[in-house]
């Protein structure tokens, strides 16, 4: 009886046991499935076109154009003209044969990538004998097709996954493209869309035989999303133009919103080298070349010293702190000795007494120079007043990221009571020890679109949005998206500020920049350029500064303008700026003189210098 219950139990449990294991291996466990299906399925993926880039008037900017991947499966081949095939690809035997046998390494069953990226032109003549080359098929996909081939730094570009990305990125197939830079980067997921597949039915011998089950597995890839920017591609194509044989940056962006409306970094390139088969040999080239850094974006990335634009900053936080009011006046005696070696040469004629507005249209180094000081000098210690002085700078966007959607930039930089305690570890500093900061030189570090961005913030009389390149047609959805940043200076002081900037344009040191029927505000900037040369600072030419808005009331466009090796802000940046104001607020430019010296203008000779220039010491 016992021996019947155990024989019993023991076909029922291997019962069991081999029902589960069926039930595991065919039902969960897809492992084996996945195998059998590989021997008899072929898989290939159908790449939807990436989204369309449009400008914010609905100009489009980046397209796509169809290439194709030649693709083999190595267990396919047999024999073929290689001469035939090599002559349509323009590849030699050797490198075809080497290519066939990288792909057998891989597997012999499943397809690699012969050749990248052929041209409709080229699949064409080769289409019609494919017949001859069994086991190679072509592989639809796009590139881009720049139709208006501007702003390389804004839109980044795509490249192919390679074997390191895929391990990370299980979505991607090899050799799928992908966004590198800019705006391609960070709106990938809108850009790429979803790929779909088509299955097709293998026979014993691994050959096509038709579609899968008659294709009713096979998936439609999701179209992509199209972008609009808040670029305008003509304000854009002549911002480049403006900046040919110069090296620099312009930024402009609409005030009220924080849209940028054009970033222009020099020298650039054409995007579309960057593109088809040659772009890893272009590439190279843009990399390779450290002189002119072409993929280096002056406009986030490069950080200069701010010059005189800095000057309406610290006006408006001595007026705010009541250090100084609208009437208040200094007087210049051409310079000014703060204490014994700390001297600031000014550009004010001998005994000219400035208040606030002639302060900023003349540049007073001496006004805002004794303005800091009084500033530094205001509270119980100078530790206190200049970590006041970085809070306000702060509120304008300095000192850190703004947060745009680009996936680079730089910080700039705003000292405060821990960096000098630093660099003099026995505290003995004070406000003659750090006056230049009161002209924007010392230690102050900002990039190109923080200028900009502090220059909205004025023209909006106290607040900024976050800077952003994507297009938000909804009202609300964009300021809940970007909220107003409030500075921490009362609204009534900026009124003094833009009417001194107003009159910097009108009467002071930006006369260049008048635009007939446009009211303008701006201020230049020279700033002093120094490397340091066998271990000495060695001064070199000047750059060339302008920040800008307009109109003066209501103002659409803020704009920065920095021209490196530019000798003065009059010389180049104001040109340029009020040039770049015209084209946006007008649609065309009347003066036809100055854009003509702008555009053919050069400073390819200066940038060919050697080094050269009297070693600068500071007093001690």
């Amino acid at each position: 009886m016992i021996h019947k219950i155990i024989l019993l139990v023991f076909t029922i449990g291997s019962s069991l046991l081999f029902i589960s294991q069926l039930i595991l291996l065919q039902l969960i466990n897809s492992d084996y499935s996945e195998r059998s299906k590989n021997n008899a399925i072929q898989e290939r993926p159908i790449y939807p076109p990436r989204g369309l880039i449009y400008d914010r008037n609905n100009k489009l900017i980046v397209a796509n154009k169809p290439v194709y991947d030649l693709m083999v499966v190595p267990e396919n081949i047999i024999a073929f003209d290689t001469i035939a095939l090599t002559s349509n690809l323009n590849i030699s035997k050797k490198d075809l044969l080497s290519r066939i046998k990288n792909a057998e390494k891989f597997s012999k069953k499943l397809s690699s990538v012969l050749v990248r990226q052929l041209p409709m032109n080229e699949v064409a003549i080769l289409q019609e004998k494919m017949w001859k080359f069994p086991g190679f098929y072509f592989q639809k996909k796009s590139t881009r097709d720049y139709i208006i081939p501007i702003a390389p730094n804004v839109l980044g570009y795509t490249s192919e996954t390679n074997q390191r990305e895929i391990k990370t990125k299980p979505n991607y197939d090899l050799g799928e493209m992908i966004g590198r830079q800019g705006i391609e980067k960070t709106y990938e997921n809108l850009l790429r869309g979803k790929k779909g597949k088509k299955l097709f039915q293998k026979d014993r011998f691994n050959r096509i035989i038709g579609p899968y089950e008659g294709g009713a597995n096979d998936q439609t890839p999701v179209a992509a999303e199209n972008l609009n920017l808040t670029i305008d591609a003509t304000l854009q194509a002549y911002g480049e133009a403006l900046m040919i044989n110069k090296r620099g940056a312009i930024v402009a962006i609409e005030p009220r919103t924080g849209e940028i409306l054009s970033l222009v970094s020099a020298p650039n390139y054409n995007p579309n080298l960057l593109t088809g088969r040659d772009r890893s040999e272009y590439f190279k080239k843009l990399l390779y070349d450290t002189i002119s850094r072409p993929l280096f974006d002056r406009s986030l990335q490069a950080e200069y010293s701010p010059g005189s634009p800095f000057k309406t900053l610290n006006a408006l936080i001595g007026l705010q702190e009541n250090i100084i009011n609208p009437e208040t006046r200094f007087s210049c005696n051409e310079g000014h000795y703060y204490a014994k070696g700390a001297f600031m040469k000014c550009h004010c004629k001998k005994g000219t007494s400035n208040d606030l507005i002639r302060g900023i249209y003349n540049s007073c180094n001496t006004y805002f120079a004794k303005t800091f000081k009084s500033f530094i000098d205001s509270k119980s210690s100078p530790s206190i007043s200049i970590d006041l002085w970085k809070k306000h700078l702060e509120k304008f966007g300095l000192g850190n990221y703004l947060g745009y959607d680009l996936p680079i930039g730089k910080k700039g930089f705003i000292p405060d009571s821990d960096y000098y305690d630093r660099w003099y570890p026995d505290k003995n500093w004070g406000s003659t020890t750090i006056i230049s900061n009161s002209i924007g030189q010392g230690e102050i570090l900002t990039t190109p679109i923080q200028m900009a961005n502090f220059t909205a913030a004025i023209a909006n009389r106290g607040f900024f949005r976050k800077p952003h390149f994507k297009k938000t047609n909804s009202k609300s959805f964009r300021d809940t998206l970007y909220p107003k940043n409030m500075t921490l200076i009362d609204k009534k002081h900026f009124e003094t500020v833009i009417e001194g900037m107003y009159q910097v344009v009108e009467k002071g040191t930006a006369r260049i920049a008048r635009i007939k029927g446009i009211e303008v505000c701006g201020k230049t900037g020279t700033v002093e350029n120094f490397i340091r040369l066998n271990n000495e600072k060695t001064q070199l030419t000047d750059h060339s500064i302008f920040v800008g808005f307009a109109p003066k009331e209501d103002p659409k466009i803020a704009i920065a303008v920095f021209i490196e090796n530019g000798y003065w802000g009059a010389r180049w940046a104001a040109p340029i700026g009020s040039l770049m104001i015209e084209k946006y607020l007008k649609g065309e430019v009347k003066r036809q003189w100055l854009e003509t010296r702008m555009i053919n203008g050069s400073l390819i000779a200066e940038y060919q210098k050697p080094f050269s220039g009297k070693p600068f010491v500071i007093n001690e």
